[in-house]
């Protein structure tokens, strides 16, 4: 007869390299470039090594697309729900506050000029009372 042993699955840990990149992923971008510039301060071939790394693998690019995906997020907003009261709602206030908005920068406008025309009021009134007295010594 023939005895067969069980023998227990083998479990994988993690290498401290993986755990590190985890740690490492976990705490951002900047634990990365942290990570990065003290392997440069201490001994710099580990600095240039995750610097490459990191370019390797894409992790110094990753806000580019953090970006995209807000767009994207910003876009269904403005979809309709299925919902006519409110999608109506949602279009009344919109229009509301692109109203408002453009009342606002016409009002700044209105402010800028109102401040440069009384600067330039008060600059040619500066320049007459120095011209008025110089013909009053001559």
């Amino acid at each position: 007869m023939t005895s067969v042993t069980q023998t227990p699955p083998l479990t994988s840990q993690p290498g401290w390299f993986s755990r590190a990149e985890s740690w490492l992923d976990s705490k951002g971008k900047g634990a990365w470039i942290a990570a990065m510039v003290l392997g440069f301060v201490f001994f710099w071939p580990i600095g240039l090594a995750l610097l490459f790394y990191m370019i390797w693998s894409k992790r110094m690019f990753t806000s580019c697309s953090r970006k995209s995906s807000s767009m994207r997020r910003g876009m269904h907003a403005m979809r309709p729900s299925g919902n006519s009261a409110f999608d109506a709602y949602k279009a009344d206030t919109l229009r509301r506050l692109e109203d408002e908005q453009q009342q606002f920068e016409a009002f700044l406008d209105r402010l800028r000029d109102a401040k440069d025309k009384a600067e330039f009021d008060q600059f040619m009134d500066e320049r007459a009372d120095k011209a008025g007295d110089g013909t009053d010594q001559a």
